[in-house]
């Protein structure tokens, strides 16, 4: 059966309607005072170990994902969270822009699902999927990196400085519709780390 225009202007209405009604928890906490990032939440990128192993340097380093109120919120009431880890090797140089080598990225989602009381992790890149009972323990697997080649030994000259840049972001445009726009103007969706540098030596 063929709908006509009104209704199906009317289902599109249900539809946006149910969605708000799924996202009214997490838009809720608009009124709830603002926390500052010293206040505990945001993403840090901690401990990075470059190796070199075989015919390649491997990365290896630690996340630190604390999530705000907010974005807790919205994660308990089944929103899907998107996270990039961003890897970029790059070439050091004194009167030119330095020269990126390697651009590379882990992209995560992170999602809650209350009917099984528990976190699906799946890392978008390789299509693994993970289940946690915890959000302590889904974020474990998240925040782990372990021999993420970031150059061929052979690409290495002597004299040039190289190094390796990490930065962590939330993909707010992955949120849902109705979200966004809380997401690009509360504070306590601005969850993503600032580039860190770590030296590449032979």
């Amino acid at each position: 059966m063929r709908l006509s225009v009104s209704n199906k202007l009317a289902l599109c209405r249900s539809l946006l309607y149910c969605l708000f009604v799924w996202l009214l928890p997490a838009l809720s906490y608009a009124d709830t005072p603002v926390l500052s990032a010293a206040e505990g939440f945001g993403v840090e990128v901690k401990n990075a170990e470059i190796t070199l192993k075989g015919d390649n340097y491997m990365l290896s380093a630690d996340i630190d994902y604390q999530l705000s109120a907010r974005a807790m919120e919205a994660l308990q009431s089944g929103v899907p969270l998107f996270w990039d880890i961003h890897i970029k090797t790059i070439q050091r140089r004194d009167f030119l822009w330095d020269k990126t080598l390697i651009n590379a990225a882990i992209r995560y989602r992170i999602q809650y699902h209350a009917l099984l009381n528990m976190y699906r992790v799946r890392n978008e890149s390789s299509g693994a999927t993970y289940n946690f009972s915890t959000l302590s323990a889904a974020f474990d697997l998240m925040s782990a990196i372990y021999d993420f080649p970031v150059m061929y030994r052979a690409r290495y000259k002597q004299g040039e400085r190289y190094a390796v840049e990490i930065k962590v972001t939330l993909d707010r445009d992955a949120l849902p519709l109705p979200l966004r726009p809380v997401a690009y103007t509360n504070p306590q969706w601005y969850l993503s780390s600032d580039w860190t540098l770590w030296p590449l030596t032979k």
